[in-house]
C-alpha cells in the first residue's frame, strides 16, 4: 500500500512542476456536506485529505454520490459514446443554458436541472407535472459538470419524485469535467 502511496503522490508532484497540479486560487472546497477535511489513519500516521480547485476542475462543489438514488446506474464515457452511437438512451445535458452553450457532449438533448419536472414528456411520459405516465419513459444518461456539480443529481431526484422509473435513469457523475479532460469532443453554442 505504500508503494501505491508513493507512486500516486510522485504523480502529482510531476503534475505540479508541469504547471498542472493544484491551483489554491479559491481555497479548500467542501469534501462532503460541510467538511473541507477527512483525516485518515496510515501507518504513517494521521493524514489530512483536503480538496483545492486545479485548473481541470470547471465548479468547486460538493463532491457527488456515484448513485444519487438506489436504481439508479452509474455509467462512464464509453457507456456514454454508446447510448449516442446506437441510441439506446436519450443523453441529457441538465445544466443551465450559460455552461451548455460553452460545451457540451455533441448529441446530447438539453433539458435543465429546474425544468425536468416539468418536461418529462421530453423523455417518454405522458401528463403534467404531478401527474405523469412513464411506463413508456425513456432510457436517460444524466449529466452536468462533473463530480462536484450537483444539477443532474437534484433533477435525477426530480424526475423519480415525479414518477419515472429509476431503473431507466444512468448517472455520468464524470460529467463535462471528465469529458474535456480527457480530451473528448465537444459542441458549442448549442440551445
Amino acid at each position: 500500500m505504500r508503494k501505491g502511496f508513493l507512486s500516486l503522490s510522485a504523480a502529482f508532484l510531476m503534475l505540479a512542476m508541469a504547471g498542472s497540479g493544484p491551483a489554491f486560487a479559491e481555497g479548500d472546497l467542501k469534501i462532503s456536506g460541510d467538511d473541507t477535511v477527512v483525516t485518515i489513519q496510515t501507518d504513517e500516521g494521521a493524514v489530512d485529505i483536503t480538496r483545492s480547485k486545479t485548473e481541470a476542475a470547471l465548479i468547486g462543489g460538493v463532491l457527488q454520490p456515484m448513485v444519487p438514488l438506489p436504481g439508479v446506474t452509474p455509467v462512464g464515457e464509453l457507456e456514454v459514446i454508446d447510448a449516442l452511437k446506437s441510441g439506446t438512451a436519450k443523453v441529457v445535458d441538465m445544466r443551465t443554458m450559460e455552461w451548455r452553450t460553452q460545451a457540451t457532449i455533441p448529441g446530447s438533448i438539453h433539458i435543465p436541472y429546474t425544468e425536468v419536472a416539468m418536461r418529462l414528456d421530453e423523455l417518454g411520459c405522458e401528463g403534467e407535472q404531478g401527474a405523469w405516465e412513464c411506463a413508456a419513459a425513456d432510457n436517460v444518461i444524466a449529466f452536468c459538470n462533473g463530480p462536484a456539480c450537483p444539477q443532474s443529481p437534484v433533477a435525477i431526484k426530480a424526475m423519480a419524485r415525479e414518477g419515472y422509473p429509476v431503473d431507466k435513469i444512468s448517472y455520468y457523475r464524470g460529467g463535462m469535467q471528465d469529458w474535456m479532460v480527457l480530451g473528448l469532443t465537444t459542441a458549442e453554442d448549442m440551445f
